[in-house]
């Protein structure tokens, strides 16, 4: 039997639009139910998630530069998350691009590893998710769904 695909929701819903990654994770789960869904705060947590044999799609709110709302899909197993801030803003204590090089360096990667960063613009305590992440969102989640079935096909 095959494991279902694992995506996992990094973020703070309570930091404006720190909480992209976990309300994609909430509703890919609402639509398609070959997934597991989790939600962390903090991407170190996801060390422990996923085994070597999955299929693994991360959800993150980004700083990259970007305007927000914007989307960057990296297929980390190809290529390394780009350094600096590509990551939520410092409101994380680790980055998920340390993360996954720790992982990588540990041999702990799963066999497929696709990250789905939406730029993100504010990060006040207790504020909504900003208007261009919010429209965002349904672009955000039809990227994963393409990462999910993209790595259906394969061995």
């Amino acid at each position: 039997m095959t494991r279902p695909a694992l995506v996992i929701g990094i973020g703070n819903p309570d930091r404006g639009d720190d909480g992209v990654g976990v309300e994609v994770a909430r509703q890919v789960a609402f639509e398609r139910l070959d997934v597991l869904a989790l939600e962390f705060d903090d991407p170190s947590e996801a060390l422990d998630a996923w085994d070597p044999e999955d299929t693994v799609v991360v959800a993150d709110a980004i700083v990259s530069g970007g305007q927000p709302g914007d989307i960057r899909v990296v297929d980390v197993i190809q290529q390394k998350l780009p350094a600096g801030n590509w990551s939520a803003g410092g409101t994380h204590a680790l980055g998920l691009a340390a993360v996954v090089e720790l992982a990588r360096s540990l041999d702990l990667m799963p066999r497929r590893l696709v990250v789905v960063g939406v730029e993100a613009g504010q990060f006040d305590a207790g504020a909504p998710m900003s208007e261009a992440v919010l429209d965002a969102l349904p672009a955000a989640i039809d990227a994963v769904f393409n990462a999910i079935d993209a790595s259906q096909g394969e061995p």
